[in-house]
């Protein structure tokens, strides 16, 4: 997918990740790059349009669908984390992590796959985790949620042929989802230029660093040499 002279929507665009990937695009050269966001006044780039944008309110996706008949790009990347373990946490708190991280992209493919076709196919680029294939209970909603997302993806891939589909999976990434854990990380800006040279290169599964590619490579292992 070639980005120079591309109209792109990246969800959750106002910090983290989706800042750095509006930044890269307009550098890239897209032509217009919508900075979807729930509360639009908290995108301040003059390069970029704001868009009002709640990925969990299936009528508002519809409405900016319509209002948006130019996009060729989606990047669902908007993501919420912290209701902890599906065991013992809120459950109310879980419900709450898969509609922002699973039926959100959801409801934004549906709504934007009529506008990718009429564009000619286009892409969609879903931002995944490494918690999509492993388990950590402290996480549990947050990876059952990617896991679905996974899966959602390979069903997307399958029932839009002509739209390049990209999964991005990352581990420990240096935003404000991570800032108070104490371990390894990838750095936001480096990740959104492994994105967007692999949408350039027509690619539909990106593991951004050594522990996607690691524990992606240990999935065909027995579970017990994976505990």
């Amino acid at each position: 997918m070639q980005i120079t002279g591309s109209t792109v929507l990246v969800t959750g665009a106002n910090r983290g990740l989706g800042a750095h990937l509006a930044r890269h695009l307009v550098e890239r050269g897209a032509k217009t790059v919508y900075a979807g966001a729930r509360n639009p006044n908290t995108v301040t780039d003059p390069h970029l349009v704001p868009v009002a944008l709640d990925v969990t309110d299936a009528a508002a996706v519809a409405e900016t669908a319509a209002d948006l008949p130019d996009v060729d790009i989606v990047i669902n990347n908007a993501g919420r984390a912290g209701a902890g373990s599906l065991l013992t946490g809120d459950l109310d708190a879980a419900r709450a992590e898969f509609e922002t991280n699973l039926f959100g992209p959801v409801t934004v493919a549906r709504a934007f796959a009529p506008v990718l076709a009429r564009n000619g196919g286009g892409a969609v680029v879903n931002v995944l985790s490494v918690l999509s294939w492993l388990a950590l209970p402290p996480s549990g909603a947050y990876s059952a949620s990617k896991a679905a997302a996974w899966s959602f993806t390979n069903s997307l891939r399958a029932e839009l042929p002509d739209t390049q589909v990209l999964a991005v999976h990352v581990g420990y990434m240096d935003t404000d989802m991570t800032a108070r854990l104490e371990v390894p990380k990838i750095s936001a800006a480096g990740v959104a230029t492994q994105i967007l040279d692999a949408l350039e290169a027509g690619a539909t599964e990106l593991l951004a660093d050594d522990v996607s590619r690691q524990v992606k490579a240990g999935l065909s292992t027995p579970l017990a040499a994976r505990a």
